[in-house]
């Protein structure tokens, strides 16, 4: 069975002041905090979507630990899903 997704992009700045698109490819959610798993020509990012207000950001993660803790968990979730098809 084939899956077609539409994906959702977003257009990034980067420190240098290039912009870079990226297709959302995840959002995941631990206790009271969202990131986005971003993906791009070259390169896959995480961010932490902060709210103020109504508006969200996108903000960068500067603790590895962090990242490395949502990417774990966001690998072993997408593998439960894969075994449900």
């Amino acid at each position: 069975m084939e899956h077609f997704l539409e994906r959702d992009y977003i257009t990034i700045e980067d420190e240098d002041g290039n912009n870079k698109e990226f297709s959302v490819e995840g959002i995941i959610y631990q206790g009271e905090k969202t990131y986005a798993l971003l993906k791009g020509d070259t390169e896959t990012v995480l961010m932490k979507v902060e709210d103020e207000g109504d508006e969200q950001y996108l903000v960068g993660i500067e603790d590895e630990e962090e990242v490395d803790s949502i990417l774990s968990a966001y690998e072993i979730a997408v593998e439960g899903t894969s075994e449900l098809e």
